[in-house]
């Protein structure tokens, strides 16, 4: 059985896939705190992430693949990796590894009255599968998964051992990819379906800090800002954000209720305000996105700074955060105005998107998510933002630096991948692409993302109503076997 043959398979498979998708989505695998266990040891990203990776590793090994668990922080699904002569015997085994490194962890599903059915369900309408994770990433990890077991039924031997590589913190910090790393021999080349098509030849670096002050303690008397919170990843959009004001002065809230009122006749925004106690309540609404695209979203935080620069604030420490906010952040997503708004040929412009805010009356802290050009470095984007922090005494907390990569798209691994795509859609107009989405390409090296979302099609990964076409998942799975087979093939 050769190359036709997988290609039927998984459209006899498509059933198949659609339920394991579903059967997936319903298990809520947002990252958690650690859970010691008796029976197996520590889950370090919670029960919700531990019950998907065990689901997956157990339908590798019932389909008849070698699996590994390395101690719940990752693992993988492979076969492959030996010759065979024509009467079936070994001749020649190989060590190197092609890796496909997906992802069963999801962002939290933020909002819910944005969301048309449960999160959580697997529902199927129009030819299409809603939940979290169905594009990002718990399908195209099935779309790769699916590839391997019709390359493996249909009797096609890799020369190449080809290891489906589960990670289970990629939304987060990628504790459990460096640790499965460390143990584990890295692949020596592959993809990771967790991006777009045709194929991304680089991505952008990624950055994540803190913006952060103390406040000194308000000695003047009129309306106070309290608190401030909002958002829920500092790679989302945040599409909600609650402020908390207070004033000794009772009728001054029905002011700020009236200038809440023409703050969305101007403007549009969704804002509401109601009395709490002795206090009013502020609730700005957004639309979420994911953070590499935050202009496909609506930040609430945003939202909530404009209408609160309206406001007499008379805590001096906040009302200069405010300011600062409105006149060097707003709803920009360049960073240009705060002083780091690099762009270059080959990346385009550096994104910028507020991911989180915590304020209370002793200090604040903004969660920043930035993407910045190839040929940018990080501390250029830091030294680019401290005359404007400066000016307002403020502080970065640097998190986390994920450096960019970029690979010739005339390569032959590039040009290997832009002509499986080709072959199965006709499309010979699009190029390859450099992304500001972070993907596992950066775990190490050799590897590009590659999929699942197709030229044209909406971006759901983030969002409320995420979704996957079933039509494109299965041409995802077919795209996925060929590539696996063009580059592991005996030669």
């Amino acid at each position: 059985m050769m190359q036709t043959d997988y290609l039927k398979l998984i459209d006899e498979y498509t059933d198949e896939m659609i339920a394991v998708l579903q059967e997936l989505v319903r298990i809520r695998s947002v990252e958690a705190e650690p859970v010691e266990t008796l029976e197996k040891g520590l889950l370090p990203f919670g029960a919700g992430v531990q019950e998907a990776f065990e689901y997956m590793l157990a339908r590798g090994e019932a389909d008849g693949f070698e699996t590994e668990n390395v101690d719940n922080y990752g693992g993988h699904i492979e076969f492959g990796g030996y010759e065979l002569d024509e009467d079936g015997e070994i001749v020649g085994t190989s060590e190197e590894i092609m890796g496909i490194l997906g992802h069963l962890d999801v962002v939290p599903e933020g909002d819910l009255s944005g969301w048309k059915f449960d999160p959580y369900e697997g529902v199927i309408e129009d030819g299409k599968i809603y939940g979290r994770g169905t594009d990002d990433d718990k399908g195209a990890t099935l779309a790769a998964y699916f590839a391997m077991k019709a390359l493996k039924d249909s009797g096609f031997v890799p020369a190449k051992k080809v290891r489906l590589i589960l990670g289970l913190d990629e939304e987060t910090n990628w504790d459990g990819m460096r640790y499965y790393l460390s143990k584990v021999k890295a692949p020596d080349f592959g993809f990771t379906p967790d991006a777009d098509f045709p194929a991304i030849n680089g991505e952008k670096g990624m950055l994540v800090f803190e913006i952060a002050k103390k406040f000194g303690k308000n000695v003047n008397k009129g309306l106070e800002l309290r608190s401030i919170s909002g958002g829920s990843a500092p790679n989302v959009v945040a599409d909600y954000a609650r402020a908390v004001v207070r004033d000794d002065i009772s009728g001054n809230y029905d002011k700020i209720k009236e200038l809440a009122a023409q703050f969305r006749n101007e403007t549009g925004y969704k804002l509401v305000v109601r009395g709490i106690g002795k206090s009013l309540e502020i609730i700005a609404s957004g639309v979420s996105a994911h953070g590499a695209t935050p202009w496909a979203g609506l930040n609430a935080v945003s939202v909530m700074m404009m209408f609160l620069q309206r406001l007499d604030i008379v805590n001096e420490d906040a009302a200069e955060f405010v300011e600062f906010y409105q006149k060097y952040i707003g709803f920009e997503t360049d960073g240009k105005s705060i002083g780091c708004g690099f762009a270059d040929e080959k990346s385009g412009k550096l994104v910028f998107n507020i991911g989180m805010i915590e304020m209370d009356t002793k200090s604040v802290r903004l969660t920043v998510n930035v993407r910045y050009p190839v040929t940018v470095n990080s501390d250029a984007v830091y030294e680019g933002m401290m005359p404007v922090l400066n000016k307002y005494n403020l502080g970065v907390i640097k998190e986390k630096d994920m450096k960019p990569i970029y690979i010739e798209e005339d390569s032959k691994f590039i040009t290997t991948l832009m002509d499986v795509y080709r072959k199965h859609t006709g499309d010979c107009e699009s190029k390859p692409l450099v992304i500001g989405g972070g993907t596992y390409a950066k775990a190490c090296e050799g590897i590009v993302a590659f999929g699942p979302l197709f030229p044209g099609e909406p971006e759901y990964a983030h969002q409320p109503n995420e979704c996957i076409k079933i039509e494109n998942l299965v041409l995802a799975a077919k795209i996925y076997a060929d590539a696996i087979y063009s580059l592991t093939k005996a030669d």
